[in-house]
Order: structure tokens, then sequence, then C-alpha cells
């Protein structure tokens, strides 16, 4: 419809050149497009003000972080009042021989057998959180056993009684007890702890006995080989060259009834009575009558509570079946004195040890006392009765846990050492560590004290039930693998922290180095020459991760690089340790172990210096080369272990490890063709070893690049080298884990490494490349193939994680 001009109305005109650009037009009202527009206004320009406040406050604390220290140039770790040099010496000056022995004093003052400890647990948090360390105490429903009531006793009856029954005689009764010591108080104790072994099997078995030497893999081969009766049998074995629990194992396998383990004390080298020495408590050789109680369970199959393996021991949670992880037959340890008698009575009786050769003559140290050291198996009148009445239970075992914040939250350092002891004393094993501990963790409180807050967050941990079966660690691990999988760079163990003045370590290559730095900076007590530090004295070597204490769930399950340490070697001249007996006391400590304490003092600078390093370092101190370098040692082992080499052992080490080693007759697969195929392994090996060194010398050049002066109009290439180093952080962080295999171990699969793990016959020995070595020993070279391309994915995946 067209629109005329009477209908505009009259006072509307039509546009023409003579009409302005701009004029006022009134419109209605504008709708509000949300109902509360105001306060949506108001909420946009708080975000954004709050987010360029956060933007400007972080490029402040990058451009503007102190440069005096290369410890502290972290994106808020700039307001750290105590620089690396300081800490370095708190730490170095604050630990205190005198403090450290008052440490030992309550520590051994009375019994703290695993799951009986709840006060120690208790007094340890509240010294923990008095030094300024945030601790709680984390309980586990663990299955432990303990003891109730135990017998053996040498029975005999003449032979002309013997085919009509006639009637036992008691020709020895052993005491199953240490002599109380006028001269140490630790023996005194009516709360002692018994005689026993921890997880053994309750029973009351008779029957003849022989005597297996120390009841490796090869030496019950050799008593097989011979003909020697052992089904129906009580074994008599001496403590040494493998974990107590593995004898135990094979006695069983074989048919036998019992086990009873006694010390030789021809073990002790020169510092015996026979040799002329005065026994403690009047002189440095053991006392007759001392006695080593320990766990026997199977410890390289899985540690740990046996009936939750790869899972906590928390109320409710289901429980396995324990068979095959613990004994089923009984088993005691006795003292040297008490054997005796039991020795003797197989004089003339079967073979002699000379007969079986060099291996069973080694370190006997009873001949002087009448022992021929014959095999039996006793006659049918001459029979053992081995009584041991255990209670088995389900009760709380007691971590105490403590942590240090740091400003990155996924870099972690754990520390621990065990709290728990077989006696009322463990003045070495393990209170010389928790002296240590105690004393590294009071010197941090100090510089936390003067304003210090550390790189790395620091967790301090004191575990219970260690001597079980590394119980409250392993539980704890398997507790909170998620968390340590993400974030833990490494794990520092002290066990033994003093038992002489020798300083002895294992450790994962990764942290070699590392070793080597920090031991360089302590000075030791020994100053005959002056100025000589612990490196100086220490003859630098490092074994091979394996297990007896709470680093295997950390290396060996969790893939995360692991050190134990502590002034744990020995000398010829070195007086004889009382291991896990009453003698372990606090007067054997003071008198004998470290007079003064001036050892336990340098343990805790080492510790608390080693944590420094690890936890301020822009750079996480470890090195992979060194990884590289024994990978390629380990791949030359194995490929030695498949030529005979038996007359090269040389150490006491080589000839357990070697007498450790299964048998079989049957070859399965090509031995030539496994052969061949080590060289996959060797140029994986090779790749890595490219990379490694890339790595490492990449972290070297961003360590000089942070201790350079940065300024501040540079903040891009400040934020470019924080993310190149977390990156390279990273890289470190996760080596370890490439080399975990979710399979586990064949017939063990709770051990995922597949280089480090505990020999299957040592138990506390490590063995390298455990599945192939393994498969190699039994002759199975087609499941050794199996383990070279297993080997050879993880080398690759370590790798690729690392370029």
């Amino acid at each position: 419809m067209r629109m005329t001009e009477s209908k505009l109305g009259h006072d509307d005109k039509m546009a023409n050149e003579y009409t302005p650009l701009i004029a006022t037009v009134t419109v209605g009202a504008v709708p509000r497009r949300y109902p509360h527009q105001i306060i949506r206004r108001f909420c946009t320009i708080a975000l954004g003000t709050s987010l360029i406040a956060v933007f400007v406050t972080f490029l402040v604390s990058v451009v503007f972080a102190p440069s005096h220290s290369t410890h502290r140039k972290w994106p808020g770790h700039g307001k750290n009042h105590v620089t690396y040099e300081e800490l370095q010496s708190i730490l170095s000056d604050t630990p205190s021989s005198s403090k450290a022995l008052e440490w030992s004093q309550y520590y051994t003052s009375g019994p703290h057998l695993a799951g009986k400890n709840l006060s120690q647990a208790e007094w340890t948090r509240d010294r923990w959180n008095e030094w300024g360390i945030q601790s709680d105490v984390v309980a586990y429903e663990t299955y432990i056993n303990y003891p109730v009531d135990h017998r053996l006793a040498l029975l005999t009856k003449s032979k002309s009684d013997s085919t009509d029954g006639g009637t036992w005689k008691v020709a020895f009764e052993a005491t199953l007890k240490e002599d109380v010591l006028d001269e140490d108080a630790t023996t005194q104790l009516e709360e002692s702890i018994p005689t026993f072994h921890g997880y053994s099997a309750s029973g009351n078995v008779t029957g003849s006995f022989v005597y297996v030497n120390y009841g490796t893999f090869w030496d019950f081969e050799d008593l097989v080989k011979a003909n020697v009766s052992l089904e129906g049998k009580i074994a008599v074995a001496r403590y040494g060259g493998i974990f107590r629990g593995l004898k135990v194992k094979r006695a069983q396998e074989l048919g036998m009834i019992g086990v009873v383990i006694f010390t030789d004390p021809g073990d002790d080298g020169k510092i015996t009575e026979a040799n002329g020495y005065d026994m403690y408590p009047n002189g440095p050789a053991r006392h007759p009558s001392s006695v080593q109680r320990g766990s026997v369970q199977f410890l390289s199959v899985a540690p740990g509570d046996p009936t939750t393996p790869g899972y906590p021991s928390k109320p409710g949670v289901p429980r396995m079946p324990v068979e095959g992880s613990i004994p089923s037959i009984p088993s005691l340890p006795i003292s040297y004195i008490e054997a005796l008698p039991i020795l003797k009575a197989l004089n003339g009786v079967g073979p002699k040890a000379k007969d079986f050769g060099d291996f069973w003559t080694s370190n006997t140290g009873l001949d002087y006392k009448g022992v021929e050291y014959n095999i039996g198996p006793s006659p049918d009148n001459v029979v053992l009765n081995l009584v041991n009445e255990q209670e088995y239970t389900i009760t709380p075992m007691w971590d105490v846990i403590g942590i240090i914040n740091g400003t990155i939250p996924d870099e972690v350092i754990v520390v621990g050492n065990h709290r728990d002891a077989w006696i009322a004393g463990g003045a070495g094993d393990p209170n010389s560590g928790s002296a240590a501990i105690n004393e590294a963790i009071r010197s941090f409180g100090q510089a936390l004290e003067k304003g210090w807050k550390p790189l790395r967050t620091i967790v301090f941990a004191s575990w219970d039930g260690e001597e079980y079966g590394l119980v409250g660690s392993t539980e704890w691990v398997e507790e909170y693998l998620p968390w340590l999988s993400a974030t833990n760079v490494a794990y520092i163990n002290v066990d033994v922290g003093v038992r002489s003045p020798v300083f002895s370590a294992n450790a994962a290559p990764l942290l070699h180095k590392l070793l080597y730095d920090v031991t360089a900076l302590v000075q030791s007590p020994n100053q005959t020459v002056k100025g000589q530090t612990v490196r100086d004295l220490w003859d630098g070597h490092i074994g091979t991760m394996g297990s007896g204490s709470d680093f295997t769930a950390f290396q060996d399950f969790a893939g995360i690089p692991s050190l134990d340490m502590g002034f744990g070697g020995g000398t010829d001249d070195s007086p004889i340790y009382q291991y896990h007996s009453n003698y372990d006391s606090f007067h054997w400590m003071a008198e004998f172990g470290d007079p003064g304490f001036e050892y336990h003092r340098t343990m805790a600078q080492i510790l608390g210096l080693t944590i420094a390093k690890i936890t301020e370092s822009p750079l996480v101190a470890l090195n992979v080369t060194n990884y590289a370098d024994a990978l390629k040692e380990y791949v030359k082992q194995v490929e030695a272990r498949l030529e005979p080499f038996q007359a090269q052992l040389s150490t006491q080490e080589e000839i357990f490890e070697f007498r450790a080693r299964t048998v079989s007759s049957e070859v399965q697969g090509n031995p030539e063709t496994f052969k061949e195929s080590l060289g996959s392994l060797y140029e994986a090996v090779g790749e890595f070893k490219e990379a490694a060194v890339a790595l490492d010398a990449k972290s070297e050049e961003l360590s000089e690049k942070a201790n350079e002066h940065i300024p501040w109009w540079k903040w891009i290439s400040k934020l470019k080298l924080f993310h190149e180093i977390r990156a390279t952080n990273t890289k470190y962080k996760n080596i370890e884990r490439a080399f975990l295999y979710p399979g586990g171990l064949d017939e063990r699969p709770w051990f995922k490494h597949v280089v480090f793990a505990p020999g299957i016959w040592t138990g506390y020995a490590g063995a390298v490349f455990p599945g192939l070595v393994e498969s190699i020993d039994n002759q199975d070279f087609i499941n050794a193939g199996k383990w070279i391309v297993i080997i050879g994915d993880n080398i690759k995946s370590a790798t690729k994680t690392i370029r």
C-alpha cells in the first residue's frame, strides 16, 4: 500500500537535502537481556581483575625472585628466608651426639615389638610435632603372630629299647633363653621378648635331624644327590648366606617337618672366643647365648601382610590364604651354646661336611668345642622334639607420618626408618637409625623456625612391622600408590644407622652420584688425617637393591629410586654385632658399637644433607647416565651366567649367590640362540645411554642457566627456563617407573621391577634382571627369551621417557 502525505500527519515532512544528518528520535526502553545484569557485570569485572592480579603476582614472583641462591629460584619460593648454604650449615651443626644418645636410650628402654609399641609411636609423633613437622599416626590392621610357648629337647633311648617302644629320656633340654648380664640392664628386664621366629608355624614335631649347612638351595641339593634322607626329619641349619625364611621354605618343600637355626661363631671371622677374644660384655666377641630372632616369611615371594598382597590392610578388606607366603612347618632360633649338644649328637653319624666340599667347611667355628660337623641323619633313637606355639591375630600396626609441605606439590621425597624391634633393645637395628632420623628432623625444625620452606615436599616415616616382613611400609605404599607414582622422586631409608665406623650403602643407580657428593661434604669422626670426610674413608662400593628393609615396596613395587645407607659395614677388627639378640642393647652400643655416639651424629648429618640436596636443587639430583652404565654391566652379568665360573668365585657374596641358584636338569629351548638374542638388549641399552647422556647434559645446562641472573625484562626467558626445568625433572621422576612390568615376575607377581628384585633363593641380596636370570638358572631358555622381549620393551620405554 502506498503511503500518502495526509496519512503521515500534518507535522511530518518528506526528507530532502536540507534535512539534518543527525536527528533526535524517541524510542522505547530497551529490555534487559538478563534479570540481574548489574550483578552479572560486577562479577565479570571482579573475575577479570582477579585473573590479572594472579598473573601479575606470578610475573612479579618470577621476575623479582632473589638471584643470590640457585636453590630458591622458583615461582612462589622467593620468600624463603634461609639460603641453601645456611640450610646446609643448620643440618651440619644442629645434630648432637648427646641428643642421639638420649633418643637411643628412650627407644631401647623397653620392648617395642611390632603391633605392641603404640606409646613409642605417639611419643615419636609428639616429638616431631614439637619440632615443627606436622605428624600423625596411621594404623593398619595386620596379620601377625606372637609367641606363646616353645620347647627344644634332645631325646634318646637305648638301641635295645628302640624295637619295643622303650622310654625316651631327655638328654638335653634347651633353655631357649639368653643370659642375664649384670653389666647390661636391658638383659635384666622382666618383660623381655622370648626367642621366636616371626610368621613361624605352630607345631609339635619329633624326629631325627640332619645338619644342612647354611640351608641354601644347593646345600639341600648336595644332600639330595648324596641320598641323605630328609623327609620327615628336622633340619639343623646355621644362620647366614641367605634369608632365614628361605631355609625353612626349602626344608618344607623337601618334606622336612621342622627347622632349628643357630649362629655359628665361625661366621664372625677373627673376633671369636676361639681366637682369644673376650666375649661380650667383657670383650668384642659374640656372647655364647646370643640368639638371632627374626622373620621366616617368604620375603622373596612378597613382603607385607601375607593376607593382603598388593592392597593395604584396612579394616574389612578381604583376606587371602597365607599358603605359599609363610611356613607351614615350625622353626626355632637357638644360640650356639645350645646348639652344641645337638651337633655333637651327630658326631660320627653319616657323612662329614668336608665330604661335600669347601662350601660346607667354610667358616665352621665350633670344632674347638668338639663338633665334627657330621651330617646325619641322627639314628632313630636320637631325636629332637620341637614345640612352637604361636598366637596368630589381626592387630593394628602404627606408622608415624610427618610432612613438610614444599613449593612444588607434585615432587616429593620420602624418608623412613622402622621403629619396631625383636627385643627390648635394638640399639643398632633399628634405633640407631631412629636416633639419626630424629636428629635430622630436629635440624629441619630449626630451619623451619628461621623461615625456611623446602622446594619439594618431604615426608618422614617411622615404620612399624618392618621386622616381620616390611609390613608397615609395604601397606602404606600399597595404599598411596597412585599418589606416590605421580609425585615421589626418591625414597631414602636408614635402618641400621650405626653399628660400626664403616659406611655402607645400597642404592638405585640414579642415586649413586648423590651419595658420593653428600658423603664428601661430611667430616668423619675418624680424624687420624685432619679434615678427612666420610667419602675419603668409604671404599665407594654401592650394593644392588635387594630386600630386607623398607625400601623394598618403593623400589620393587612402585618403581621409586631408593637408597639405604648407614654405618653398617665392618672390618676384621670390628666388634661383633649382636644382631636381633638381647645384646643389641644400649650398653653394647655405648661400649662397643659407637662410644660417644659420634657416628650417630654423623649419620644424622649425612641424612639431612642428602635430603636437602635432592629437595632443594632446582634440577633433581639424579643421574641417569650411571643407570645406563649399570644396565650394560647387568647384561654382561647375564651373559657370564651362561658360562661355568664356579672356580672364579672370590667373595662370600658371590659364593652365596651361586649356592642360591636353582637346579634343573631339563633344558628347554636353545642356549646358543638365546645368547645371540642378548644382542638386542645391548642395542636397547646403547640407545638408552645416548638419551641418558643427553638428558644429564641438558640438566647440567639448565642448572647453569638457573645459576645465572636473568634481568626482569627477560621474564619470558625466565618462564621458558622454569618450563624446561619442570619438563626435565618430570623425565627424571618417571625413569624408574618405566622399568615396571604390570604382570610382575614369574611366580611372584608382587615384584614389578624388571631390573631389581631380591634373589628368589637369597632374599636379602639383590638380583639384576631377575626374571631373566631365574629362567637361565632353570635352563628354560624359552622363558628367558620372553624376558628378553619384556626387558627390551621396558628399556625402550625408559628411553622414550627421557627423550
